[in-house]
């Protein structure tokens, strides 16, 4: 039998029964909309933390002093000062895993512009910070190495210490802020950059040259660095080699004997941006999995929908095998009658899906991302559900005989 005749034979007998039809594809209407739904809202959700780890920088690694210990009460790290400034320029040079290392030191201040101030986070680093944390400026340049050398009074704001100094759209490149009385240049913008994985505003802050910091700002001790140490590894997959790397220089360098604690801490970030990114997985996975299900229901009800057809067609099926219908023909056209029904359902499962996945990511300012891989593999298994569960009807037709089925009633 031709293929377009079996096409014409198969959207002929659906036909006749129009909303049978349409509620026999329903189960895989929805399973195939759920599957795909549910997948487009689990990858954004992995785009998602992808993008807020991102956010905070370059396979990051961040280096903490030692915890205290006074009157029996034990401070966390970083509140006793052990990272020195030879440690710093050590794993600067000495390490291969290791790409860029900055110091970052940290307080609360007011920053003064004309008739407004504002209390932000300001941060003294040098020019190594800003290619760790991939932060880029909208508009003016970074600081130099030679504005750390020389301690210049010049500084960058964040989009939000912008706003709230001069107004959204705002650029104050050029202008002069006041920090503790004393003024500053404004020589960049940096780029927006969001919210922390915590919820606090990465754009609410101002960064100085750290040695600016350290005589205007906030003094420190001259052989200890009193803040945090910024580590970008050459590569996502060096960072677990730049941290064990990291932590022995700093343990040879500090003389740790074995079995002594370390009075330091590197934090690997990439560890818990894979974490969340697995999470994030196994759910879109259960959900997909569980969307699934309702196709095997739509494939169950197409099998009981077909055999109902081979019932009602006995006397049908007898007249065409009684004029030279060979079994194999009766098989294949119950066959293409079901995998109509389930590829018919699996188109409208995906434009159900698609529009479903877009008007939620439209109402929860949620992304979401539509594989086109996910949507051939659903429309491929809704058909294949189709084929599976409209063989043992199609089966059943092929093998009736001919003159029962012509006396049937």
């Amino acid at each position: 039998m031709r293929a377009a005749t079996l096409v014409r034979l198969a959207g002929r007998a659906l036909g006749r029964n129009k909303m049978r039809s349409f509620l026999t594809t329903l189960g895989v209407v929805i399973g195939v909309a759920a599957v795909i739904a549910m997948t487009a809202i689990g990858e954004g959700a992995k785009y998602r933390v992808q993008q807020t780890f991102e956010a905070m920088g370059t396979n990051l690694l961040i280096v903490l002093s030692g915890s205290s210990a006074t009157g029996g009460m034990q401070g966390g790290f970083g509140s006793q000062p052990t990272l020195t400034w030879d440690d710093l320029r050590s794993i600067q040079s000495e390490l291969s895993a290791v790409k860029a290392a900055a110091p970052v030191m940290r307080t609360a201040s007011v920053i003064q512009a004309e008739e407004q101030n504002w209390t932000t986070s300001l941060v003294g680093t040098t020019p190594e910070y800003f290619q760790i944390r991939n932060w880029s400026v909208s508009a003016g340049q970074r600081f130099s190495p030679e504005d750390v050398t020389s301690g210049a009074k010049v500084v960058l704001l964040g989009q939000t210490v912008v706003e709230k100094l001069y107004g959204s759209g705002a650029n104050p490149v050029g202008r002069t802020v006041r920090i503790k009385m004393v003024p500053y240049q404004v020589i960049g913008v940096l780029a927006k950059k969001g919210q922390s994985p915590m919820g606090s505003d990465y754009d609410d802050t101002a960064i100085l040259p750290v040695t600016t910091f350290q005589s205007k700002v906030q003094g420190g001790l001259t052989k200890f660095l009193t803040g945090a140490i910024f580590v970008g590894a050459v590569s996502p997959d060096a960072t677990g080699r730049a941290q064990q790397q990291i932590a022995g220089l700093l343990r040879d360098r500090h003389r740790l004997g074995p079995g002594i604690d370390d009075d330091f801490s590197v934090r690997n970030l990439s560890e818990i941006a894979s974490a969340q990114a697995q999470g994030t997985a196994v759910l879109t996975t259960l959900l997909a999995s569980i969307a699934a299900v309702s196709l095997l229901v739509g494939g169950i009800g197409i099998m009981n929908i077909m055999l109902v057809s081979v019932t009602e067609r006995t006397r049908e099926i007898g007249i065409r095998m009684a004029v030279g219908g060979k079994p194999r023909d009766i098989l294949t056209q119950f066959v293409a009658e079901a995998l109509a029904l389930s590829a018919g359902g699996g188109v409208i499962g995906i434009a159900v899906g698609i529009g479903a996945a877009l008007f939620l990511a439209h109402q929860f300012h949620w992304p979401t991302i539509i594989r086109v891989a996910t949507v051939l593999v659903s429309l491929g298994f809704s058909a294949l559900v189709g084929v599976v569960f409209g063989l043992y009807p199609a089966r059943k037709a092929s093998r009736l005989d001919p003159i029962d089925a012509l006396r049937f009633e």
